[in-house]
């Protein structure tokens, strides 16, 4: 398979948008890679906006950037409690910095503000936030699917094809 011996996170917490985590979850699976759910440690299991849980295989202050290959960030109103935890700044920050996958959909924009790590990148995200984007340094652009780099972004559910494509790509080169 396509993605054999890759790691891959799935960032988590509650009120996260479902097609966002296990879209990118399943689909990356299926590709051949290791998937861990990743919480920030505010709970065993944590319920999406519409009640379905997501049960956390490790915390966010338990893993390093340098032993996996990309870290995914649905979106939903997750990214507003997650960007609340310096453990998951960090291993974002460790992500983009040390060249690894960093893939953020909707409201996941916010963990990249928080994180520190748009200045100079172009970005996009749900309209909602484009001006955090915009604020944190991103050039916001209304696109399905972003890639600067190691950074890929993309916009709401209905973007998930291409959002998920390009993780591939990104993880495959």
């Amino acid at each position: 398979m396509e993605l054999d011996g890759k790691k891959v996170v799935v960032l988590a917490e509650d009120n996260y948008e479902d097609l966002e985590l296990w879209y990118p979850y399943y689909r990356l699976r299926e590709a051949g890679a290791t998937v861990t759910i990743v919480g920030t440690g505010s709970a065993e299991v944590y319920q999406s906006k519409h009640g379905y849980p997501a049960r956390a295989d490790a915390t966010a202050d338990e893993v390093r950037g340098a032993a996996i290959d990309a870290v995914i960030i649905p979106g939903g109103f997750a990214p507003d409690r997650l960007r609340r935890y310096p453990a998951v700044l960090t291993l974002v920050r460790e992500a983009v910095e040390g060249g690894k996958a960093v893939a953020a959909i909707c409201h996941a924009g916010w963990v990249l503000v928080s994180a520190g790590v748009l200045r100079g990148r172009t970005a996009t995200s749900v309209a909602a936030i484009k001006d955090d984007m915009a604020n944190a340094g991103a050039q916001w652009v209304d696109r399905e699917v972003v890639r600067d780099g190691n950074l890929i972004t993309s916009r709401t559910p209905a973007d998930l094809p291409a959002f998920c494509r390009t993780i591939i790509a990104a993880l495959t080169e």
